[in-house]
């Protein structure tokens, strides 16, 4: 069961914002570590006037800005954020059990090159500049799988048009799925928004840093085969 709810900034979200209840271990992550990771100035009620912040202000540091649009439970982000000390990666996820998973993790793995926001990623679109991100991945997102509904996915124009106007020149997209038709229309949409496939690939051939999911395991033990698609953002 899914909720439909109104955002500060006046749009409409579609999805889960809670789960089952947190534990207390989960509980005390939320309180004591969120609003440090959390980036400022993206939401309505901070930012109202929606203007552009300073990235390297707000997540300071030397290396290129990564984006995962969705971690679920933050398995994939901790990876790479461990996996690349160099990098600063940013995790956007509106799920609070998801979020609290990922703040357990980041505890246990010491990571300190990740940030957080915790809301909807098109908060975050509206008040970057231009060109921030080198990589960004979309991993197993909400399939949405009633026709009525593909307009909620977000390989439709709503978010691959500010994806691409963040996104640097030749910044690598992934997408990982276990959903047929989700791969047809990421074939579809992904490109007009101004990215070129580069490779389409199958069961073993995930990306040498992949790290598999728990949405990856469940879709594999329910026979589903997952897809990996990869573009380049083209200037």
């Amino acid at each position: 069961m899914t909720e439909e709810t109104q955002t500060p900034a006046r749009r409409n979200f579609y999805g889960r914002a809670h789960g089952k209840t947190l534990r207390a271990s989960q509980k005390t992550y939320l309180a004591e570590d969120l609003d440090v990771l959390r980036l400022k100035g993206i939401t309505a009620a901070e930012n109202p006037a929606r203007e552009k912040i300073d990235l390297e202000t707000l997540f300071p540091g030397t290396g290129p800005f990564w984006l995962e649009v969705g971690f679920g439970g933050g398995e994939h982000l901790v990876h790479m954020a461990a996996k690349y000390p160099g990098i600063r990666i940013i995790g956007c996820e509106p799920f609070v059990n998801g979020v609290a998973m990922l703040l357990g993790k980041i505890r246990a793995a010491g990571v300190t090159n990740l940030a957080i926001h915790p809301a909807d990623v098109r908060d975050l679109f509206d008040v970057l500049p231009d060109n921030v991100f080198d990589k960004v991945f979309l991993n197993y997102p909400d399939p949405w799988p009633k026709a009525r509904h593909h307009r909620r996915r977000f390989v439709t124009p709503d978010y691959l048009n500010e994806l691409a106007r963040v996104t640097k020149p030749g910044a690598e997209f992934r997408v990982a799925t276990d959903i047929p038709d989700y791969v047809r229309q990421t074939l579809e949409e992904v490109p007009p928004a101004g990215f070129t496939l580069e490779k389409q690939a199958g069961l073993n051939e995930a990306w040498d840093d992949w790290i598999s999911t728990r949405y990856e395991q469940k879709a594999l033990r329910e026979g589903r085969d997952p897809h990996y698609l990869t573009f380049r953002r083209h200037g």
